[in-house]
This record gives structure tokens, C-alpha cells and sequence, in this order.
């Protein structure tokens, strides 16, 4: 009798993108550092290019990574960080820091803080609940303070200086020119990542629906809180750093399971790569598609991201 060896599809996918994400962060990293005057100078690369790539990384990670916590607390492919307003809140504060001579950073942190807080005192009641309808609910009430925050700050916005107001709204659509704390943002994904994977099985389970996770024993209303927390702090870290970078947290966990990679043990470490390597990408398409001009790379993650989201769905089987 003769035995043949075979492996399915989904292994063959999981090995491919657990050796392929890495090595395509690596390569985006190194055109990252090469992009720009001055080739390969040895200052340029350690002073400038390194620093922002290493917060490009660290924002995608985080974004990327938010966006998962989201999907699964919500059970919607379409949640993002944002739909807490923890970005809309981060916004909003640091738009009040800038008015106020205060440092952007600390005005985004305190802003998103504050949105988080907002949001547990409002949905208590609803993450105490083991209806699946609360995920509804929770985008509901997350929509609602970001468009309050998103009004706010327009209102705000009105009252910045002149020559202050470009720089603002710059920051508002993503930039990552002059970013620093990349190692730390790095060090946070990191933290976040070895999290998920702790928590994988309190996680998948809770994708089945909130019903079916606690009669399996998990606690859902732990679970959910985890989740809020986990996906306003990397929000907000991120917001802090770079601005408003859209779309990342949408695309990269949904793209990573059209691609196969379903279980949580494999979005907790793809997931940042993935995201890593998007926000990097379009940082270095964003200054130096059109030198010496510089381009918000929020936008360039959208226009990039959406026609290949596209393309993914439609040849989905």
C-alpha cells in the first residue's frame, strides 16, 4: 500500500504568508530607506529616514491591530478603529493643544482618553449584555461621538492662526514627516501582538457570538472590555504619532482573511506585519511620487488600498 503525501490549500497559504509578509516588510523597509536625495548617505538614512520608517511601522502595526480588536468585538468586517471616535477624539484634543501652545501628542492622548471614557460610561449597560445586537449598538453610539468630535473640530479649526492651519490639517489627514517614538510604538505592537495570542482562544470563541462564547465559559463582558481598551490605546498611540491615517485597520485583518488566515494565531502576528508594511509603502510613495512636495499619506493609504481591497474581493471565492 503506498501512502501519498499532501497538504491542503490552507496550509499551503499559511506557510507562504507566514515566510512572505516578512520578508515583503523587509523589502518595503529597504526601498523605504533608499527613497530620497542623498542615495544611501549614512547620516541621512540613521537621522532621518530610519526614525520615520520605524514610526511608520509602529503606526501600522497599531492601526492594524485596532482594527482587528474591533472586527471581533463588533463581529463586522467593516469596523475600523475609528468607529469607537477614539480618532476623532484624539483630533479634537490635539487641535485644542495647538490653540492652547500644548504639545500635539499629549492634546491626542488626552482626546482619545476621553472619547474611550465616553464610550464605557454610555455603553455600559451594552457591554455587560450578551445580546449580539449590542455590536450594533456600540457602532452606533461610536459613530455618534465622531461625528460630535469630527463638528467639533471643524468649529475649532476656525480659530488656529494662519500659519498654523496647513500644518494642522496636514496632521489631521496622516503625516509622518518628523514623527519620532518609533521604537516605542514598535515595542507597544509588539506587546500587543504577544496579547492577542495569549488571549486567541477567549477571542475565536467570541466570534461565534457573544451567546455561544459564555456558554463555553468565556467571559464576554471581560472579553469586550479588553478588546474596547486594546483597540483605543493603539489607536490613540498611533493618532499621537502620525495624525489620522484612514483605512489601515479596515483592510489589512479583512485582506489577511480573503487570503486565508482565518484563526487568531495567525492575524495576531500577520496583521501588524501586514499593516506595517501598508503604512510604510504608502509613506514612501507619499514623499517621493512628487519631490520636493510631500503628500498626507492618510490619503495615499486610501487611494492605494481601496482598488487592491477592490480586486481582492471580487476574485474572493
Amino acid at each position: 500500500m503506498r501512502f501519498e503525501r499532501s497538504v491542503s490549500p490552507g496550509a499551503r497559504s499559511l506557510s507562504l504568508w507566514r515566510w512572505g509578509l516578512p520578508l515583503l516588510l523587509a523589502a518595503v523597509v529597504a526601498v523605504a530607506l533608499s527613497v530620497g536625495e542623498g542615495g544611501w548617505n549614512a547620516d541621512i538614512v540613521w537621522q532621518l529616514r530610519l526614525p520615520r520608517v520605524l514610526a511608520g511601522m509602529g503606526v501600522g502595526a497599531l492601526l492594524a491591530q485596532a482594527g482587528l480588536a474591533m472586527q471581533i468585538l463588533l463581529r463586522n468586517p467593516l469596523a475600523d478603529p475609528y468607529v469607537l471616535g477614539a480618532s476623532g477624539g484624539a483630533g479634537l484634543g490635539a487641535i485644542v493643544a495647538l490653540l492652547l501652545g500644548a504639545a500635539l501628542w499629549l492634546g491626542s492622548v488626552i482626546g482619545a482618553g476621553a472619547a474611550l471614557l465616553a464610550l464605557l460610561l454610555m455603553g455600559r449597560r451594552i457591554m455587560a449584555s450578551r445580546d449580539d445586537e449590542a455590536s450594533a449598538q456600540l457602532i452606533l453610539i461610536g459613530a455618534m461621538l465622531a461625528a460630535m468630535a469630527g463638528a467639533l473640530s471643524t468649529l475649532l479649526l476656525t480659530l488656529v492662526p494662519d500659519q498654523q492651519l496647513r500644518g494642522a490639517m496636514f496632521w489631521l489627514v496622516g503625516n509622518l514627516s518628523g514623527a519620532t517614538h518609533g521604537l516605542w510604538l514598535c515595542g507597544l505592537a509588539l506587546l500587543g501582538a504577544v496579547w492577542l495570542l495569549w488571549r486567541q482562544r477567549r477571542y475565536d470563541r467570541l466570534l461565534l457570538g457573544s451567546e455561544a462564547a459564555w456558554l463555553l465559559g468565556e467571559p464576554v463582558t471581560r472579553a469586550r472590555l479588553e478588546l474596547v481598551l486594546l483597540a483605543a490605546l493603539a489607536t490613540g498611540a498611533s493618532v499621537a504619532v502620525a495624525g489620522a491615517v484612514a483605512f489601515v485597520g479596515l483592510v489589512v485583518p479583512q485582506a489577511l482573511r480573503l487570503v486565508g488566515l482565518q484563526r487568531m494565531r495567525d492575524q495576531a502576528w500577520a496583521a501588524p506585519l501586514a499593516g506595517a508594511a501598508l503604512v510604510v509603502a504608502a509613506d514612501t510613495l507619499a514623499r517621493g511620487v512628487v519631490m520636493p512636495y510631500e503628500l498626507p499619506v492618510g490619503a495615499v493609504t486610501a487611494l492605494v488600498g481601496a482598488p487592491v481591497f477592490i480586486l481582492m474581493l471580487r476574485r474572493a471565492r
